[in-house]
């Protein structure tokens, strides 16, 4: 197994921390107040439990309730203390020479309403300020360190492609398939949760489905359902079994270091119809007409609007991005610790790309009772447009 440098260097910290402080200058916020797990990890290497204090100037405060020791050894932040309750944040703020905040920021997309009455009653002199936006919209651009992981995780995204077709095998169903998929997937480092700031979504690894599986629509935010094993968790593999001359859909994350990559492929064994053959061309058209059009400044609804306009014209219009009045409204989305990070190539979106910005772009067809064809990559914004991280072909894989 490969072993990876864990730890965020304190150079890629403080330009994180330098520019998220800069963000709260301009938007009037005396500090922020940290606590979800990957806006955690970013602004202070470690995602242990507890507080992250980043005033708007100066030297942020690491206050750690589990697990100190660890946090201390996982971050290269400068101020790391143990503390074991929230109410005592104002104090030990004071001792280190912070001021209780006129105007406090907090992720409000993301804090249980019990945390946010607590810290309201902690920070009752405070003006309580959502920066979840200005947060997000630093994430969405990737600085070079990033990039280079999220590299490595494409790099493994491809290897687990390529591994497949030594895997499948007819009658075998998809939940078994998934667990031998997954166990390479482990072997080469991958960290098994895949974290996502929606509410109330779990993904765990991807989507492994055959045939008409592929098809079932559920509730995950997401073109692809499945069945899943039980209804509890009610998407993802299950007990269906991969039949020959049927569309198998992989479309697994990795994640690496923290960082993930998204990536969709189609495998059969044997011919499919021809129908599925050209629908899954029509999706490479549409990928290769965003590839070309995309450029920093381009605006996410548009691209959105060019891809839903040219599905209709090939005649997938009822098809594209899932089956029925519930099609989901987006066609790609920002990657990067998390799964649905900004931007999104969604319906009405006004952001526009800039350099450095990760996407994810998934065009599918959808047919109820058949299957699933179509295509992801995870692309990086350059100056000259979008450039695929993942490399594994996009023709479908006949075996």
């Amino acid at each position: 197994m490969v072993q990876y440098d864990q730890s965020t260097p304190e150079k890629e910290l403080q330009s994180r921390i330098i520019g998220f402080q800069e963000r709260l200058e301009k938007c009037h916020v005396d500090g922020a107040l940290i606590l979800q797990k990957a806006d955690m990890f970013y602004y202070s290497g470690t995602a242990q439990q507890g507080w992250l204090y980043i005033p708007n100037h100066g030297e942020p405060l690491l206050m750690v309730f589990k697990e100190f020791h660890r946090a201390k050894e996982e971050s290269e932040l400068k101020q790391v203390v143990s503390l074991v309750s929230p109410k005592e944040i104002p104090e030990t703020m004071a001792t280190f020479g912070y001021s209780i905040p006129k105007n406090l920021g907090l992720e409000l997309d993301v804090l249980a309403s019990n945390q946010y009455l607590l810290f309201q009653k902690i920070f009752s002199d405070s003006n309580i300020i959502d920066i979840s936006f200005h947060i997000r919209m630093q994430r969405a651009v990737k600085s070079d360190y990033e990039i280079d992981l999220m590299r490595e995780a494409s790099h493994m995204a491809d290897k687990v492609a390529a591994r497949v077709p030594d895997l499948i095998k007819e009658g075998m169903a998809e939940i078994e398939f998934a667990g031998l998929v997954e166990a390479y997937a482990r072997s080469l480092g991958h960290q098994g949760l895949i974290r996502m700031r929606m509410w109330d979504n779990d993904l765990f690894y991807g989507h492994i489905m055959s045939g008409p599986g592929a098809a079932i629509p559920s509730c995950f935010a997401s073109p692809t359902g499945g069945k899943g094993v039980n209804p509890s968790i009610a998407q993802g593999p299950g007990f269906n079994t991969i039949k020959r001359n049927e569309p198998i859909l992989v479309d697994y994350v990795f994640a690496l270091n923290g960082y993930i990559s998204d990536h969709t492929r189609i495998f059969s064994l044997g011919d499919l119809p021809d129908d599925l053959l050209s629908a899954h061309d029509v999706m490479l058209e549409i990928q290769e007409m965003v590839i070309k059009t995309a450029t920093p400044g381009s605006i996410t609804g548009d691209l959105y609007d060019m891809m839903m306009s040219m599905a209709e014209d090939r005649g997938y219009k009822d098809y594209f991005m899932g089956a029925g009045n519930r099609r989901i409204r987006f066609t790609g989305h920002g990657i990067g610790l998390e799964l649905d990070e900004f931007p999104f190539i969604a319906k009405g979106q006004k952001l526009s790309l800039e350099k450095g910005m990760m996407i994810a772009l998934e065009p599918k067809a959808v047919f109820p009772g058949i299957g699933v064809v179509g295509i992801e990559n995870s692309f990086l914004v350059t100056d000259n447009g979008l450039e695929s991280l993942t490399t594994f072909s996009d023709k479908i894989t006949i075996l």
